[in-house]
């Protein structure tokens, strides 16, 4: 049986390292390349990389800085941000990358999800899916980072949909929960693992290694994957570049 995974989701903003609190005031942690290498040495899973600027100015992914990163990168790596055409992906598969993750584009057109899928097979493509409560606090809606707000989309019946497309995987992101630090949010992970069968990372809230357990045992997910409990470190919230060791992960993840 394979062991779950457990992934650092790292934020770029204008070719730094960066870190958000409900996806807003992003802080700036650090060189991207230098993060690479520390996570080379402590041999981590895989590595998510997304850039929370590029749909927002309408642009592109900026391949030559990918390029740079997919040189370092020593471990399955995913790239999120302005993914819009095929010719993208191609792009990027040609540096060497094993997965794109596309938010936007698949909420404007999500046929595109299954050109994609076809065109490079499904286990490269993943889905990302950002959620948020709505206005009144109540019911939970796929948000769109590009325009910074909720749209007409239950989480849930999208991700089936993205399923259905093709995608291989889908991130699943809770954005009332990002930088938090205070657990994932079980019941919306809980609702996606029981209506699709995909693998579903889960990001958003993760703060100790308990979150993991808890979002694989009791939410079904895949895998886990988290930027504030890796960039951060202690109370204060001091910026250190750390990875729970292999015996951590295995205990973690242990039946009971």
């Amino acid at each position: 049986m394979l062991r779950t995974r457990v992934i650092p989701c790292l934020l770029l903003k204008n070719r730094g390292l960066v870190k958000t609190v409900k996806f807003k005031t992003p802080t700036y942690v650090g060189d991207p390349i230098n993060a690479i290498r520390i996570f080379n040495e402590k041999e981590v899973d895989e590595l998510i990389f997304l850039d929370i600027e590029a749909s927002k100015e309408n642009r592109g992914p900026l391949f030559e800085f990918i390029a740079k990163i997919a040189t370092e990168c020593f471990m399955p790596f995913c790239y999120g941000g302005g993914v819009r055409s095929l010719e993208d992906i191609r792009t990027l598969f040609a540096m060497g990358l094993e997965k794109v993750a596309i938010n936007t584009q698949a909420i404007i057109d999500p046929f595109f999800i299954k050109q994609a899928s076809e065109k490079f097979g499904s286990q490269s493509i993943v889905v990302s899916i950002d959620v948020k409560k709505n206005i009144f606090g109540k019911k939970k809606k796929v948000f769109t980072h590009s325009r910074g707000k909720t749209v007409s989309l239950d989480p849930v019946e999208f991700a089936v949909k993205m399923m259905e497309m093709g995608a291989g995987e889908l991130l699943i992101n809770s954005v009332d929960r990002d930088g938090a630090m205070r657990g994932y949010d079980i019941e919306l992970i809980k609702q996606v693992t029981d209506a699709v069968d995909i693998p579903v990372i889960v990001c958003g809230g993760a703060g100790c290694l308990d979150d993991f357990s808890k979002a694989v045992k009791i939410g079904g997910a895949s895998a886990v994957a988290a930027g504030s409990s890796f960039v951060f470190y202690g109370k204060h919230r001091a910026v250190l570049i750390n990875y729970p060791t292999y015996d951590e992960i295995s205990k973690i993840f242990k039946e009971s």
